[in-house]
């Protein structure tokens, strides 16, 4: 038989011409600038078209495809749990998804529990692994990069937003015709000083990117791929939030709010800190000057490893 299934005529010494079959789903040459995985972890996993669902289980309600970014450090306690939610979830409501573990150079078993979930749940799971600290905005962008979806969604890998709310998000995205969502939080299970440092934050990003967002650094945002495919961000580090927003607004795209609950942390910790403070607002100040005047453009806005703010 040939490659195309017919034989070769009778009386005839020719072999077929190779006619490459066209049922066969020839593997995508892959993106070199594309993050992947470390070395020697297992391939990157292409998006699951069909994925499976439970007996009596409904049909998934949209037919978007989406992507749950989940940028991890030194989250061993808590990343394996974050991707069962996910996982438990999606299938409910989607038929086709992908869940994105991107590991941010931790130094406790993060990145070989995130290999461990792309093993146990192949197509589903993509794993991103920095070989070193790169900056919570670094790993946010990574994952949008690595995702093959129509929607990009990110939120913390320490379980303190209840994922099933993306239900309502992406039902809220469509039926206002919009290109972005951003959740804010109606409670906050944060310290005084933290909830305070973030009013008086949220009111000058606010006054200087003319935004109308009542928790701009709130990690539950829903974007449309074309809004992300626009974006040249810079920041690498937790300013991402705020770029993420202001860009959304200055190249005229829509964007709405929701509120969401906001979870007490049951595991790891935080490494967000007053001390970061200072930073944050040189990096805004800078922010600014890129938006609107293309001031530093072509230069990112690197993250400074020892305070998670901008150098």
């Amino acid at each position: 038989m040939s490659p195309t299934g017919s034989s070769t005529p009778q009386g005839s010494d020719a072999p077929d011409p190779e006619i490459p079959d066209p049922e066969v789903h020839r593997p995508a040459v892959p993106d070199p600038a594309a993050p992947g995985p470390s070395p020697g972890g297992p391939a990157a996993p292409r998006l699951v078209v069909d994925a499976p669902r439970k007996r009596g289980e409904r049909d998934p309600k949209f037919t978007s495809s989406v992507a749950i970014v989940l940028p991890a450090y030194n989250e061993e306690e808590c990343i394996e749990d974050a991707a069962a939610d996910c996982l438990d979830f999606l299938p409910r409501c989607f038929e086709r998804y992908q869940v994105v573990c991107v590991d941010d150079g931790s130094s406790d078993r993060t990145g070989e529990l995130i290999r461990g979930l792309e093993a146990a749940h192949p197509g589903l799971v993509r794993g991103v692994l920095f070989e070193k600290n790169r900056g919570y905005g670094a790993a946010i962008m990574a994952g949008f990069r690595a995702a093959e979806t129509d929607l990009l969604f990110f939120t913390d890998s320490d379980r303190q937003f209840d994922i099933t709310e993306l239900e309502a998000a992406v039902e809220t995205l469509d039926r206002e015709g919009a290109d972005a969502l951003f959740g804010f939080r109606v409670y906050r299970y944060d310290s005084v000083l933290r909830c305070m440092t973030s009013w008086v934050y949220n009111r000058i990003v606010r006054v200087l990117f003319a935004v109308k967002v009542r928790d701009v650094d709130c990690a539950f945002k829903l974007f449309r791929r074309e809004v992300i495919d626009r974006m040249d961000v810079a920041c690498t580090d937790f300013f991402i939030d705020t770029e993420l927003v202001a860009r959304t607004s200055k190249l005229g795209f829509k964007s709405i709010e929701m509120g969401v609950r906001h979870l007490p942390r049951t595991a790891g910790r935080t490494t967000v800190h007053p001390g970061h403070i200072p930073r944050t607002l040189l990096t805004v100040a800078r922010m600014w000057l890129l938006i609107h005047f293309g001031i530093g453009r072509g230069k990112a806005i690197e993250r400074d490893p020892r305070t998670g703010a901008a150098d």
